[in-house]
């Protein structure tokens, strides 16, 4: 996807010399693409020089529909950041059509192509973002009451109420209140999930 004709139909056909590609059409603007994407293609290449690119990415329905990202400076900045608005992958301006070829493949198959540097810099955003989740769940956790500690403990621990009602000697609702309110103030919405955001915060 392109605004420019002229370079649009040209990575068209580079594209269709390589036998692995199957070029379904080609469109100025996201708006345009419609049609193309009811047909259910395996990728979306959007050209970053578009108007309002990262408007498109949206729209295109990223990333449950596979984007991937063309022109892109290799700087782990802007990569990070097409990464977080839903690209699935990234061809840079010094690309050949051999590296384009091999990055879509690769995002048909649910793979990302990237160098080293740029594998490294989004491993420490994810750790960055993990650290950060991290503490606002230990935030979360310290709203709750002594007795709810207790209570989100056995539940982490995989105890039924009925099993933390008799480990605690309390009543069966009682325990039920109690895990409405961890669920309430943990803001998730199961034991499982709520067992799994202790985990992270223990």
């Amino acid at each position: 996807m392109s605004e420019i004709r002229l370079y649009r139909e040209g990575v068209v056909l580079l594209l269709e010399r390589d036998p692995r590609i199957d070029v379904i059409g080609a469109a100025a603007t996201h708006r345009q693409a419609g049609p193309l994407l009811d047909r259910a293609p395996d990728v979306v290449l959007l050209d970053t020089a578009i108007a309002n690119a990262e408007v498109a990415l949206a729209e295109l329905g990223a990333p449950a529909q596979k984007v991937v990202i063309l022109g892109v400076a290799e700087q782990e900045a802007d990569v990070i950041a097409w990464a977080e608005a839903g690209a699935v992958g990234y061809i840079s301006r010094e690309a050949s059509r051999d590296d384009l070829c091999a990055a879509l493949e690769a995002a048909a198959n649910g793979e990302t192509l990237a160098s080293p540097r740029i594998v490294a810099a989004l491993l420490r955003r994810l750790n960055a973002v993990a650290h950060d989740a991290a503490a606002v769940g230990r935030d979360a956790t310290a709203t709750l009451t002594p007795r709810e500690r207790q209570v989100a403990q056995l539940v982490g621990d995989g105890l039924s109420n009925k099993e933390i009602a008799r480990q605690l000697c309390i009543e069966v609702t009682t325990v039920k209140n109690h895990v409405h309110n961890i669920l309430r103030k943990l803001d998730v919405s199961g034991r499982g999930r709520a067992a799994a955001h202790l985990r992270t915060v223990r």
